[in-house]
């Protein structure tokens, strides 16, 4: 098998799915889906990102199962459970490591890394299983296919390599067959697909004839509105369909969840703090059960009517009559049983989301692009209120499309970047990256407190040597290629410490600098010290592509080590440099 058959997984913060293709790399065959929710009596590309476990964190169900099974048990059973849902956004905006923890639903904690392990096994097995019944029970395992996870662009480079580390736990990738897992950016995905759609597979709010014109020296944003975040790209079509760069990857955490929030706080102003805290406490399933039934209402533009659950309503009936809670709260009525939010009221829930998007588009469209396109994809996008309300922000500038079926470009787009990694030929850079060096000493241009000796003279340590600069254009498959020789003559081992910074960096000189962050450190071995210093060591590194990866070589002794950047170190201590570039 050659590896030509892609899994894409499309991890989202509010629903998970997949994609897969079994066709060569070169085809244009359109990806397959599976379609969840028959258990609920709905037919849908993507199944809520909820996993289940008994009080011993054994996996016990993912998806809607999950969901079904929570919302069913009681009170004292549900708080030994592990209920999680939406838990991705714990990734967002922090850098992460392998101990960390999560909240569960009923307060206790597990450890990330084992929540999205188990959940990634799920996806993976469900996806062997359900190809395998499709493809006239053939059988397959996990090395016959190349793999595809997407994630956020905005995230932190820790938070995708944990992403890979709980791939691999998985199982979906083994030892020495890392090549097999590719990690992309959802943004970009969904951009990918956009291009592969006809001109008029997309729908508008203004009923015009809109279509994209995928010419080469098109420019377009593309907004993934996600449940957690809102992930900002913008593109320009080259020559022969490639993709290009053009702003670094921007947005927020504003995305589908922090309307469901803002239900949440409107029902606790309701039903007053005292009575939601024990109704949060005491009915944890039948509170999710809630809070779903509000999400898939964000779709429409009109008045929200919800079934008030019963044990709220056995709570709120002891305190008062159910009335009484609504006579002082403007936007919302009590009906015979339900809940009714007034349109403008359920509109008012959208405005952090909305600004937060509307501040993130404006930025964009100030510089100096000529962008032709907007293009709303993700769950999120199907919400009539979000696609309004771009439109009647940017569509005098620009034209506001949205695929028919936005919740599955990502996942689509992913199979096709799977296929081929070129289709993103180059990326801006979020950071400014650099390496730590040793120069030799000099009074007149080195801090004192700096300087330390060896047996080969005086030396400045810490020294930031630019990799790459913020902004700067990185082809995806480019290696940026670095001499340096050790600083002492039997050294044996040489380590390389990597740091970034969003700085303007004139003037900059040291690593431990303000606004200067360690990344991560790789360790080379130099064993053939018969030259002495004059030795010497290549670094290797590609930025274009969605994860960093680092090559030392040792070049008398040919010693190799390549890895993806360490961001997950718990510990980002300082190391001395023993290196230095002449």
């Amino acid at each position: 098998m050659d590896n030509s058959y892609i899994i894409a997984i499309d991890f989202g913060t509010a629903y998970s799915g997949y994609a897969f293709s079994l066709t060569k790399r070169e085809a244009e065959t359109e990806p397959r889906l599976k379609y969840w929710g028959q258990q609920v009596s709905l037919r849908t590309p993507k199944t809520p990102t909820c996993i289940l476990f008994d009080e011993h964190e054994k996996f016990l169900s993912f998806g809607y199962e999950a969901q079904s099974a929570y919302f069913r048990t009681r009170g004292d059973e549900a708080r030994k459970k592990f209920f999680f849902e939406c838990f991705k956004m714990s990734l967002y905006g922090k850098k992460v490591n392998s101990v960390v923890t999560i909240e569960a639903a009923n307060g206790r904690s597990m450890k990330a890394l084992k929540v999205f392990t188990e959940a990634l096994r799920y996806l993976k097995e469900d996806a062997l299983k359900f190809i395998s019944e499709n493809a006239g029970g053939k059988q397959f395992i996990a090395s016959d296919f190349t793999w595809v996870v997407t994630v956020p662009a905005i995230w932190d480079p820790s938070a995708k390599q944990f992403m890979r580390e709980a791939a691999t736990q998985a199982g979906i990738v083994t030892g020495g067959k890392e090549d097999r897992l590719a990690i992309a950016l959802e943004a970009e995905a969904a951009s990918v697909w956009c291009m592969k759609l006809p001109a008029d597979g997309f729908k508008t709010e203004n009923n015009s004839d809109v279509t994209f014109k995928q010419a080469s020296g098109t420019q377009y944003i593309v907004v993934d509105c996600g449940g957690g975040t809102i992930d900002i790209t913008v593109h320009e079509v080259l020559e022969g369909g490639a993709l290009k760069e053009l702003h670094k990857a921007s947005g927020n955490d504003l995305g589908g969840q922090t309307v469901d929030n803002k239900f949440k706080e409107f029902l606790r102003e309701i039903f007053s703090d005292s009575l939601w805290d024990a109704y949060e406490k005491e009915q944890p399933g039948e509170l999710q059960k809630l809070m779903y039934d509000i999400s898939v209402l964000k779709e429409n533009d009109d008045d929200v009517e919800i079934s008030c659950p019963y044990n709220l309503g056995e709570m709120a009936n002891k305190k008062q009559k159910m009335e009484k809670f609504f006579e002082s709260v403007r936007g919302v009525s009590w009906n015979q049983g339900s809940i009714k939010i007034l349109k403008e009221k359920v509109r008012s829930f959208y405005a952090d989301s909305l600004n937060g998007i509307t501040k993130s588009l404006k930025e964009i469209l100030k510089k100096d692009f000529t962008i032709k396109y907007i293009l709303l994809v993700g769950g999120y996008a199907q919400s009539l209120i979000l696609r309004q309300h771009i439109t009647n922000q940017f569509g005098g500038q620009c034209k506001v499309l949205c695929p028919s079926h936005p919740q599955e470009a990502i996942m689509k787009g992913a199979v096709m970047f799977g296929r081929n990694p070129a289709l993103v030929a180059s990326r801006i850079s979020a950071f400014t990256y650099g390496v730590s060096l040793s120069l030799r000493f000099d009074a007149s241009k080195h801090r004192a407190d700096k300087k330390y000796t060896n047996k080969e003279g005086e030396w400045c340590d810490g020294i930031f040597c630019v990799l790459v600069k913020e902004n700067e254009e990185v082809g995806w498959d480019k290696t940026s290629e670095y001499s340096c020789t050790p600083i002492e003559r039997d050294q044996t081992a040489i380590t390389f410490a990597f740091y970034r910074t969003e700085r303007n960096i004139q003037g900059l000189m040291y690593v431990d600098e303000w606004g200067v962050e360690k990344i991560g450190s790789i360790i080379l071995e130099s064993p053939d010290t018969a030259r002495g210093m004059n030795r010497e060591i290549k670094l290797q590194i590609k930025f274009g592509a969605t994860e960093m990866t680092a090559t030392a070589i040792d070049v008398d002794s040919g010693s190799t080590v390549k890895t993806e950047l360490d961001f997950m170190a718990k510990s980002m201590r300082s190391i001395r440099n023993n290196v230095w570039q002449k």
